[in-house]
């Protein structure tokens, strides 16, 4: 009776995801299984943003505003990919 193993914790499916959103298209960039991580990666992707600013705004491309939220697994698209620092490529936000 000693033997008693834990069970596993029943949020080993959530995730942490860094948010991308412009206007009213939210696209997840980056998925973490800590919080800290992916606070971390939300400032990164912010600096990024705030470098290339300028070029942004010549392109008239829209600036991205990043969060960071829980997610499940089973949430995610099936053929999620990771979003570039800025948000978009060949000039279309992802």
């Amino acid at each position: 009776m000693r033997d008693i193993k834990a069970l596993p914790r029943g949020d080993e499916d959530t995730l942490w995801a860094v948010v991308a959103t412009v206007g009213r298209a939210n696209r997840v960039a980056e998925i973490f299984r800590s919080r800290a991580a992916a606070l971390e990666d939300r400032a990164w992707r912010a600096q990024q943003v705030r470098a290339y600013a300028d070029f942004l705004e010549r392109s008239k491309q829209p600036l991205p505003h990043y969060s960071v939220a829980p997610i499940r697994r089973s949430d995610l698209p099936r053929k999620w990919t990771p979003l570039p620092a800025l948000g978009f490529l060949r000039g279309q936000f992802i």
